[in-house]
């Protein structure tokens, strides 16, 4: 039978309860964190109830803090891989400004919806707000697996806005390109044909590159999913890629260095440099080519849009992209009001018994 008791210290009887209970035999002897003692018996009889159950019993529960098990979570990201550490850091920092100090045991629906409110009134976005939930839920799973918290508590994420809907038609593209200097143009291309991200193909080096079987390749644990991709160029864009290579290697002669980055500035202050950010040539080319607002990542969109109306199987155009789930592919998958209006002419040529005029698919073709 477990028993509460109160310590003394300096000849006075300390106000806390104290509980000392077995678990197989041996005794346990724990602060209830409470003056009141007929709370500190609820507690007591938990902790005897879990015991006889055979359920864990978490004797530094109210004890362990937000600090240890955010630790906790970044030590298995390190060592795992599981998630890439910048990104999860950009996540986390949140998470710690404002968690850090709680007992992990408090942290529930009630707190996470004050986080939630904190992070809105700071302008962030819901769908940002949600990826930072799931790093908290992520944490809280792995502290009930180490037994260092009694239960996951549940924690709703917010609604969020719809998927952006901006794409880019071929026309447009090059509409585009031709106000960009090269490389930029070249890789822009890469960005819509691969329907890659931005990074995947600006940190592209020629280690990646395989110009004889006509491939970009980039190795597990080098993409944002961590896995690894294999993606076949189309003809325009290989020979406009050899006609690139043969440019930097020339660069290299001058420079009388080896340059391993594909996509580097090849005249200028930066010679030799990789691209990095663009964004007063990016925003100068959309307004000379009028399409002020688009974003490079619509480009990844109009890449996976281009690729499933080109008759690629969904399958084969999430293994080039590099779309692990079905419900983000589908996000990206935009409907345009070109797309709904060939749908009506197949419905028209379907219900008058006709043909509906032929509707030619191909992938983006570059120049």
């Amino acid at each position: 039978m477990g028993s509460l008791f109160q310590r003394k210290k300096n000849g006075k009887v300390l106000e806390t309860w104290w509980m000392k209970f077995y678990i197989n035999g041996r005794p346990v002897r724990e602060s209830t964190g409470t003056t009141k003692k007929k709370a500190a018996q609820r507690i007591l009889d938990d902790r005897e109830g879990r015991a006889a159950r055979g359920e864990p019993v978490l004797p530094r529960a109210d004890k362990i803090r937000y600090g240890e098990v955010a630790e906790d979570l970044r030590q298995h990201y390190r060592t795992s891989g599981e998630r890439d550490m910048t990104e999860a850091e950009k996540r986390l920092k949140h998470l710690d400004a404002f968690f850090t100090g709680y007992r992990i045991g408090n942290i529930g629906g009630a707190e996470a919806a004050k986080y939630v409110d904190a992070r809105q009134a700071a302008g962030a976005a819901n769908g940002t707000i949600n990826r930072e939930l799931g790093v908290l839920v992520k944490m809280l799973r792995l502290a009930y697996e180490r037994q260092k918290l009694l239960r996951v508590p549940i924690i709703r994420k917010l609604r969020e806005a719809a998927p952006r809907s901006g794409f880019v038609e071929r026309p447009m593209l090059e509409a585009i390109v031709r106000h960009l200097p090269e490389p930029h143009a070249l890789a822009i291309r890469l960005c819509y044909t691969l329907a890659w991200r931005r990074s995947e193909v600006f940190e592209l080096q020629w280690r990646h590159v395989d110009l004889e079987r006509g491939t970009v390749r980039l190795a597990p644990g080098e993409s944002k999913n961590g896995e690894g991709r294999t993606a076949f160029l189309t003809a325009n864009l290989l020979d406009q890629l050899r006609k690139h290579r043969a440019k930097v290697e020339a660069l290299q002669r001058a420079l009388g260095r080896v340059l391993p980055d594909v996509f580097v500035h090849l005249n200028g202050n930066r010679v030799g440099q990789r691209v990095g950010s663009f964004r007063k040539r990016w925003d100068k080319a959309l307004r000379a080519a009028g399409a002020p607002g688009l974003l490079v990542h619509d480009l990844r969109r109009s890449g996976i849009r281009n690729l499933v109306r080109a008759g690629v199987s969904e399958h084969t155009a999430m293994k080039i992209s590099g779309h692990l789930t079905r419900s983000v592919f589908d996000r990206y998958d935009i409907v345009s009001e070109s797309d709904l209006r060939a749908a009506a002419q197949r419905l028209d040529g379907h219900t008058l018994g006709t043909p509906a005029p032929a509707q030619v698919q191909s992938l983006p073709v570059t120049r």
